[in-house]
């Protein structure tokens, strides 16, 4: 590691701080927080990722509108229902919000579909009578009735108190999903006391465009209830059936997105209560069939089962996933908001298959989950999501993030090869802009989700960016609904740049998008071993470049002709969602390159410091207009992070730490803006963890300071993160010192082996800034680009020798010829006694990290992965140094960052070729890194 510089502290590294963990993380959230102002959470009641959300439709008088993407708003005092599907902040008119359940006391005397206005069969309540917990939510209806919510993976539970006296009905309105329907069905078996039936729905977005108002989508659900009914009747449109049990019609989309009033379908029953006034029901749903929504209820929530059973199992289920991370200290307030968060990013993507395995694809068939994937998962905000929320769901759980990236692999093969930027169940949406399925696969995989078929999505992400199709040409949804997986395509592999007239929304900030999905393909092929995608997508990576215009200093909307359009800096014209002067900073896998053409880090600094501050020094990060940052919204959560490329860290220290103690609370409205899926919630959740990842298809993180004392994130994987800072707080966050396993550091930045290796950081927090830590050039993180500071294979075609090999073809040079490709003669094996390989890099160069793939990098069994090998290194090939001693080892690719040393040779001495101990050594490629010229 490198040396501290005079004058730094050295870091605290004794035990750690002696005041417990939170016991019940669980029990900590307030499912409430960001259900007022704008981050449009549902607070009802699921399970981490569950298919089943069962939360309120407040309403404000329409019938036809919900209050907030998410059915709920904090300010709106009335429910019309309890739907079962929900998800969370998410923008434009809401989605999903299918099958609400109303208790309401007395009897169904006309069509509720005819209620238009909500004045009849919906309820006031006040938030003194409400609770809402991870895994439970209870309301106490002003009508008298107490609704109680819990969840499993699949299925509903609820238990409705009705008062002492007065009818006890219950209306299920199947048609009206937030946005509507195009079709449903509802079915009332009185001797099996059960209501069933399915809605088809969609409709994303589609009061935008006409390319959404569409169904894509079906829901079945079987509910039995613990009472028998007394009455039945069903309802179509203003028609109220008494005595009947099945009912069809959807609400319909109207001419312009919007369902229609006085449409739609359901079913009611009124109860038998002789034997109690709590009637429990029972609900599973399933997206594939009614055959299956009743396998669901009954494999996880069978008869018998109580409420209180289902919802101590919720409990725990969030309990088994938040306590992940564990917090030491801080305020109560604090802890509430970070798990709070943190359940927040847990929520999404949705589990999509059913207990049988099936579920239902893009193209509308019935697939199976099969091979390494144990389910299927659904509702991809995809620009939202692949900055910080992938990274932090498949840091907590790999086998997770891996089953979502073989998810959308599975989508993009039902799709016709088209990776759509955002999914909604089965469908496609087209929402917003980028390609953020081609940054988040790489970033998944960075994060260790790796049990996905790999290959073949790294061939299938490649093909939809080098191959123009008609929707790509094509404007069909513009702006916000653009059909083209990679609009203008042809653009970019002509002029190398989105134009300001092409298809996209938003040429600049299209092309600042794709030059990121593009830079993460880049870094998956360079994982897998094929060297020529990797430069020939790390040089796509780079046309960012072409809409810098040097003469404004922003990234700018370019014409086709190569001019430029007249310029506004706060404006968002070539932008989605933010303007040019929030878009400029976004090119996080070069912030160096970024940085020189602005004029270097003083420059910068000063012009963040602008960015972040008014005029008089106050702080400016939101709603201050196009010209300051916008820390709402994802165009400019990644900028405060950027301190630390211009030698000023504590200003990222510093920044970081206002937003996070000034823009998020335990509060109601403690979120700044729309939570898109968990994308907002998990930026905090790495803020206060002092840390976020460096790019899209990398695993490096950004350093700030921890907002705990001690953190200690325990992946499923059995890999430990430990983060002590005694004597953090709010107030004390300026890092004086900084030990990364026991050796002390002035990185302001881990590399990717901390998040796939683990290990401990220990921090030396104070009230003031540092003078000089993590300010030197050397200490800044990495960029990447062609011809600069990314770091190069240098060991790639080199010449290299070893002991004999197990075969003529199976030779040293195998071992570096930057190919795992050719199946499994493209390696080197050894059988002899010692096992070595050597390379003579051809000159000195500093070795900064190395990079072995073994046996099932190259498609044999892990078993026959390396276990135990040293890596050296040496000036003249005759003195040599250890620099690694890797013990146990089982991966199929195994990093190892070392202190920057010069040598011109690397060795690699095989200790146990095998698992078992002995064998031969199988060493598909051998790659020692350091930076370029």
């Amino acid at each position: 590691m490198i040396a501290l510089a005079a004058g730094v502290l050295a870091p605290l590294t004794g035990a750690p701080p002696a005041a417990a963990a939170v016991p019940d993380p669980a029990a900590t959230v307030d499912t409430l927080i960001g259900s007022s102002n704008s981050g449009e959470t549902f607070p009802g009641a699921t399970t981490p990722f569950g298919m089943v959300a069962w939360s309120p439709e407040n309403t404000e008088g329409n019938q036809m509108r919900t209050v907030e993407p998410g059915g709920y708003g904090y300010n709106a005092t009335r429910i019309r229902g309890f739907s079962l599907t929900h998800l969370s902040g998410t923008g434009c008119a809401g989605a999903s919000g299918d099958i609400p359940f109303m208790p309401h006391v007395g009897s169904v005397t006309s069509s509720p579909t005819a209620d238009t206005t909500d004045g009849t069969y919906a309820s006031d309540f006040s938030h003194s009578d409400e609770t809402a917990a991870a895994g439970h939510y209870q309301v106490r209806l002003a009508s008298g009735v107490n609704v109680e919510l819990s969840a499993t993976a699949r299925t509903g539970a609820g238990r409705f108190s009705f008062p002492a006296s007065g009818t006890a009905s219950m209306l299920v309105r199947t048609s009206n999903s937030e946005v509507g329907s195009s079709a449903a069905q509802t079915t009332i078996d009185p001797a099996n006391r059960t209501i069933s039936g399915s809605v088809t729905s969609g409709n994303f977005c589609g009061y935008i465009n006409a390319i959404g108002r569409r169904s894509y989508y079906t829901l079945h659900f079987h509910a039995v209830f613990d009472k028998p009914f007394s009455s039945t009747g069903t309802w179509r449109d203003s028609t109220r059936t008494p005595g009947g049990t099945s009912a069809t019609g959807g609400t319909t989309y109207g001419t312009n997105g919007w369902p229609v009033a006085g449409r739609g379908s359901g079913g009611y029953v009124t109860f038998d209560l002789s034997s109690g006034r709590t009637v429990n029901v029972r609900v599973g749903i399933s997206y594939v069939s009614q055959a299956n929504a009743q396998a669901n209820l009954n494999a996880e929530n069978p008869a018998g089962t109580t409420f209180d059973t289902v919802r101590q199992r919720a409990h725990d289920s969030w309990n088994a996933e938040l306590g992940r991370i564990e917090l030491t200290g801080g305020t109560p307030a604090q802890i509430t908001t970070f798990y709070t968060a943190l359940y927040h990013s847990l929520l999404h993507p949705n589990l999509f298959s059913d207990v049988n395995g099936q579920y239902m694809g893009m193209d509308q068939q019935v697939h199976q989950v099969s091979g390494a994937q144990r389910a299927q998962y659904a509702n991809f905000s995809g620009w939202d999501v692949y900055r910080s929320q992938l990274q932090l769901l498949t840091l907590l759980r790999p086998d997770v993030g891996a089953d979502i990236a073989q998810s959308l692999l599975n989508q993009a093969d039902q799709n016709k090869g088209v990776w759509d930027r955002w999914t909604h169940n089965q469908g496609g949406t087209h929402v917003m802009t980028g390609d953020p399925g081609h940054a988040a696969l790489p970033s998944i995989h960075a994060f260790g989700g790796t049990g996905f078929d790999v290959s073949r999505a790294l061939s299938s992400m490649v093909h939809a960016a080098t191959t123009v199709t008609p929707e790509d040409l094509s404007r069909d949804g513009w702006n916000v609904m653009v059909v083209g997986e990679r609009p203008s395509l042809d653009k970019w592999l002509s002029i190398h740049y989105i134009p300001a007239n092409g298809n996209a929304w938003g040429g600049a900030g299209e092309t600042l998008e794709v030059s990121t999905a593009d830079f993460a393909i880049s870094q998956l092929a360079r994982r897998l071993g094929d060297n020529s995608l990797h430069q020939q997508f790390l040089a796509r990576a780079q046309y960012w470049k072409n809409v810098w215009n040097p003469a404004v200093g922003h990234i700018q909307d370019r014409n086709e002709n190569g001019s430029w359009p007249s310029f506004n800096p706060g404006s968002d014209n070539g932008f989605a969602e933010g303007s040019a002067a929030q878009y400029t900073w976004m090119v996080p896998h070069n912030v160096r390159a970024l940085f020189d053409r602005m004029g270097g880090n003083g420059n910068v600094t000063n012009r963040l410091d602008g960015f972040f501050h008014h005029a008089d020094g106050s702080w400016a990060l939101t709603g201050a207009g196009g010209l300051k940052a916008e820390m709402a919204n994802e165009p400019s959560i990644g900028s405060p992070w950027l301190y630390d490329f211009s030698g000023r860290p504590d200003k990222t220290q510093q920044t970081v730490r206002q937003i996070v103690n000034t823009l998020w609370s335990s509060g109601p409205g403690g979120i700044p803006g729309q939570d898109d899926l968990g994308a907002m919630s998990s930026w905090y959740v790495w803020a206060a963890m002092g840390m976020h990842p460096l790019t899209p298809g990398r695993a490096e993180l950004l350093l700030a300071s921890p907002l705990f004392p001690q953190i200690v994130v325990r992946r499923s994987n059995g890999v430990t993160l430990t983060v002590n800072a005694p004597g953090a707080s709010s107030g004390t966050f300026y890092v004086q010192g900084l030990a990364v396993n026991g050796a002390a550091s002035t990185r302001p930045w881990l590399p990717e082996s901390f998040v796939t290796n683990g290990g401990t950081l220990s921090y030396t927090l104070g009230a003031t800034a540092h003078p000089t830590w993590g300010r030197a050039a050397a200490d800044a993180p990495p960029s990447f680009d062609t011809t600069s500071t990314g770091p190069v294979n240098v060991a790639l075609n080199k010449a290299a020798t070893g002991s004999a090999p197990c075969a003529s073809s199976e030779g040293p040079a195998k071992a570096v010829n930057g190919s795992v490709s050719g199946g499994n003669s493209d390696k080197w094996c050894s059988g002899a006694t010692p096992k070595f390989l050597q390379v003579d890099l051809g000159g000195q160069y500093a070795i900064t990290s190395f990079t072995v793939r073994h046996a099932s990098a190259g498609g044999e069994q892990a078993g026959y992965n390396t276990r135990d090998f040293d890596v050296r290194v040496s000036a003249d090939g005759s003195t040599w140094t250890t620099v690694a001693q890797v013990r146990g080892n089982t991966a199929g690719i195994s990093n190892h960052p070392v202190t920057a040393t010069t040598a011109r040779y690397a060795r690699l001495d095989v200790l146990a070729a095998e698992q078992s101990g002995g064998g031969a050594a199988r060493i598909y490629e051998f790659e020692v890194y350091a930076p370029s010229s």
